[in-house]
């Protein structure tokens, strides 16, 4: 059996753009997508702080150090500049495999720069 759980999280990040006519997706910042092992294209769960919005789209990077994380295409209308939001991806595993994984957050500051990532290896050692 497999167990879906966080994969990893971007937490509490400021939404800095909106564009309605791009073809779709999340713009995030290349060192944040790094660092949080965001895959270009992966799905990912936004939830938007500000008004409890929860939506699915797919990452893309946008150029490192840049501080972007902008909503595309039909998303933009699920936001505005200054919302804070929570971006997440989720992976599959067996029991197995949860004896050796942590999910990874990526803290970051209000203007979407990286201050520390944390790792959560005690919440599964229990298992």
């Amino acid at each position: 059996m497999q167990r879906t759980l966080l994969l990893a999280k971007i937490h509490n990040c400021t939404l800095t753009g909106a564009n309605i006519n791009y073809v779709g997706s999340i713009s995030i910042d290349q060192v944040l997508l790094d660092q949080a092992g965001i895959l270009p294209y992966e799905q990912v769960q936004v939830v938007n702080n500000a008004n409890g919005q929860r939506f699915i789209t797919y990452a893309i990077p946008a150029p490192a150090n840049s501080g972007m994380i902008e909503l595309n295409g039909a998303a933009a209308r699920l936001g505005i500049i200054g919302d804070r939001l929570i971006i997440m991806t989720y992976g599959q595993f067996t029991l197995e495999e949860l004896n050796k994984f942590s999910p990874t957050v990526v803290i970051v500051d209000e203007k979407n720069r990286m201050q520390e990532v944390r790792n959560y290896d005690d919440l599964l050692s229990k298992l």
